[in-house]
């Protein structure tokens, strides 16, 4: 997620006046909801690394920290309170607490891969560790997943960026993983929307 006035230009500007502390809370924040475009930030650190104005090491760091600590804080987010806000958001759209309540069920048997592979796909980055919390997974579970994922995207990112943006133009990257996100987020959907709709169909049939 982003908003207008963040672009590239802005990151850019913003990390060569603090430095590596626009990773870490660039990070850190958009994985508390802020509508702040961690994966361009990271993208960002990895680029500036590989023409030498940043540190490789520092950047992986902070792109990890900032990934990690973000999401333990969503997973208290969720685990306090996520379950009673989200009841009260899909009664607005007239869906039942026992629909929403088979959907938690589902999602709590493979909340392990969705918190590891959620940080690869837009906003499910943001979501993934408040419904761990909401499906109340072992905290223990989680630190595990989470540190995990955290070290395979932002290691993804910064490498990639690193390499990467001295071939090509940041825009151009950024542009790239933004579609790629975007789209494997839609694929994920049908995978799960359908299945669910298909289910809902038979339940009326029957």
């Amino acid at each position: 997620m982003s908003i207008e006035w963040i672009s590239v230009e802005n990151i850019q500007e913003i990390a060569h006046k603090y430095g590596y502390w626009t990773i870490f809370w660039g990070i850190l924040l958009e994985n508390l909801g802020i509508p702040l475009p961690g994966e361009t930030v990271t993208l960002v650190g990895g680029f500036l690394a590989g023409s030498k104005e940043l540190n490789y090491w520092l950047v992986l760091v902070d792109a990890i920290a900032g990934a990690f600590v973000g999401g333990i804080c969503g997973y208290w987010i969720g685990r306090a309170g996520g379950w009673s806000f989200l009841l009260r958001i899909t009664s607005f759209f007239r869906i039942s607490e026992a629909r929403i309540t088979r959907i938690k069920e589902r999602f709590s048997e493979n909340v392990g891969k969705a918190v590891f592979f959620g940080r690869f796909f837009a906003l499910l980055r943001i979501f993934a560790a408040p419904l761990a919390g909401i499906t109340e997974m072992p905290f223990g579970k989680f630190f595990i997943y989470n540190l995990a994922g955290a070290a395979a995207w932002g290691s993804a990112m910064v490498t990639l960026a690193f390499f990467a943006g001295q071939v090509v133009s940041l825009e151009q990257l950024v542009g790239w993983v933004s579609q790629f996100a975007i789209a494997a987020l839609f694929i994920l959907i049908a995978i799960i929307v359908i299945p669910l709709w298909l289910e809902s169909r038979k339940e009326k049939v029957e």
